[in-house]
């Protein structure tokens, strides 16, 4: 009877945690202070007016308009309140027949970042790139979709918004190498007000300096952009990285050697991860790590005092780290990812 009363205590406890949590992610989902606006609202077909009536008056927007993908909707049969001007402004007749009345229409102008992303989410959340915008850092820090995506531009004409030439941009954010130099010409991928990494670097400019090490990923010589290893939509990890299938998959992508699965896997990269040992942006010592010499990395876990973790091995008794022969461990230990063939990661 007694173990009849617990079951039903466990059982009812684990309910009420299931309603709660449901109470929560439906809450945190859709967040408070975004309510529904005229652009997600109900309204009847004769309510829209098309994208040519708005060229009447927004001539540039629409020349501008007409070069983005947002624009080829109308081609992919999508309905007619999800194309043109009309799927984020809203339906168009009673600003029309107002006379141009902003009042009529939505323009996003007293609205905060988290509102106006809420507009874009409706088209682009479910998504594996976007549908973790809510919980990333730059939804927390009020940073919206347009602050680094242009719903209008994709030229560098400078017919409205912040538009940056890249003639403009700080020398030190160019790229050096002669592609990317003439590729820095041409208009941002998917629709960004600047190309990366200026676009990234104008907050995370502390990333600049790392960049600019001896020893650093080819981010500012255009060989490769944040976004390859960053996922600045969202995401579950630190830093926003890119973990889609397992510890340091944004790493493994472009170091596919270091993968794995070895026979005999080193413990701390398939734990900590590559960061364990070096800087991912740039550092002054060689391969990025984080110390000047191998040695003092290993004997980090591996000394014969450690007490970082039990089973650690310790260095033998016969390496004497006093003489130059011992003082450089990957001269044995050339496996030192992972090893296929023996335990200590030899050749």
């Amino acid at each position: 009877m007694g173990q009849l009363k617990i079951l039903k205590a466990a059982l009812i406890g684990s309910w009420i945690l299931g309603a709660t949590l449901w109470a929560a992610s439906s809450s945190f989902s859709k967040p408070a202070d975004t309510d529904k606006t005229p652009a997600t609202a109900n309204y009847n077909a004769d309510d829209y007016v098309g994208t040519e009536t708005c060229k009447s008056c927004h001539e540039d927007h629409f020349v501008s308009f007409a070069k983005t993908a947002h624009a080829k909707l109308e081609k992919a049969g999508w309905k007619a309140e999800r194309q043109g001007c009309e799927s984020c402004h809203g339906p168009g007749k009673a600003h029309v027949e107002g006379g141009g009345d902003k009042s009529k229409i939505r323009t996003f102008e007293n609205e905060s970042p988290k509102q106006i992303s809420e507009n874009c989410l409706e088209c682009h959340a479910g998504k594996e790139e976007h549908n973790s915008y809510r919980r990333g850092e730059h939804w927390r820090n009020d940073v919206g979709c347009i602050d680094c995506h242009s719903p209008h531009l994709t030229t560098r004409d400078k017919v409205a918004g912040p538009l940056t030439p890249a003639s403009d941009a700080p020398s030190s954010l160019q790229s050096i190498t002669r592609f990317p130099s003439h590729s820095a010409d041409l208009p941002p991928q998917r629709m960004l007000i600047k190309p990366q990494p200026q676009l990234c670097l104008t907050c995370h400019n502390e990333t600049k300096a790392q960049f600019t090490q001896p020893f650093h990923h080819k981010v500012l010589e255009g060989a490769m952009n944040c976004s390859d290893c960053h996922n600045p939509h969202g995401g579950f990890e630190q830093k926003q990285t890119r973990l889609n299938t397992g510890a340091d998959a944004a790493c493994v992508k472009c170091h596919s050697d270091k993968q794995g699965p070895f026979v005999f896997e080193h413990a701390p990269l398939k734990v900590e991860g590559c960061t364990a040992c070096h800087t991912p942006h740039g550092a002054n010592n060689p391969k990025m790590l984080k110390r000047n010499e191998v040695r003092q990395l290993c004997l980090e876990c591996h000394t014969n005092t450690s007490t970082l973790s039990e089973g650690t091995p310790g260095t033998p008794s016969f390496h004497n780290l006093a003489t130059a022969r011992f003082q450089n461990c990957t001269i044995c230990h050339v496996k030192i990812h992972g090893s296929n063939t023996h335990p200590f990661f030899f050749r």
